[in-house]
């Protein structure tokens, strides 16, 4: 069945999105300061062959530090990002929107449609992603989770220090 999944991804899909991200990589991989882009987008071709059992993270989520940069070179990492969405981004999104649709019409299909779901979420900006196995892929998720929760936490006591705090009601609302 691993088998069949896998050739029906390739074959109604797989390999032309793959072409996509390979011919937008040519393109910004020849664009000064498109490196960063041309580098995802090769990465995420390979996710596209073949995305079962792999999933795509943040860089932040796994730990790693963004190499040191000046404000010139983030203006122009960002106006190419922007560019990128205008152009592959949005097509490729597109793309694996109308496939995650019509894969999703067949019960068998529902695992190629949450693949394509998955994807056209990373299509419109991939810098910064790293493809990694599935069962990795949740720990790192769940450590972001638990500091974003831990730092929203530390925000709304600093909030909640300045005002008195709230008596519990010991009744059940209603005044006699």
């Amino acid at each position: 069945m691993r088998f069949a999944a896998r050739f029906l991804w390739f074959a109604l899909g797989g390999a032309w999105t793959a072409c996509l991200w390979l011919a937008g990589a040519a393109i910004f991989g020849r664009v000064p300061g498109g490196e960063p882009l041309s580098r995802a987008a090769i990465e995420m071709a390979g996710l596209s062959i073949c995305p079962f059992g792999r999933d795509a993270v943040h860089i932040h989520d796994l730990g790693g530090e963004d190499a040191p940069t000046t404000p010139a070179r983030r203006r122009l990492g960002l106006a190419l990002g922007v560019v990128w969405m205008l152009t592959f981004g949005m097509l490729l999104s597109a793309t694996y929107l109308v496939l995650g649709a019509l894969c999703s019409l067949t019960v068998r299909g529902l695992p190629l449609g949450r693949q394509c779901f998955k994807l056209a979420a990373i299509a419109p900006w991939p810098v910064g992603q790293r493809v990694i196995s599935t069962d990795f892929a949740t720990v790192p998720r769940q450590q972001a989770a638990v500091e974003r929760f831990a730092r929203a936490r530390l925000r709304q006591s600093g909030r909640d220090a300045g005002r008195p705090a709230r008596q519990p009601s010991l009744g059940s609302g209603e005044t006699g």
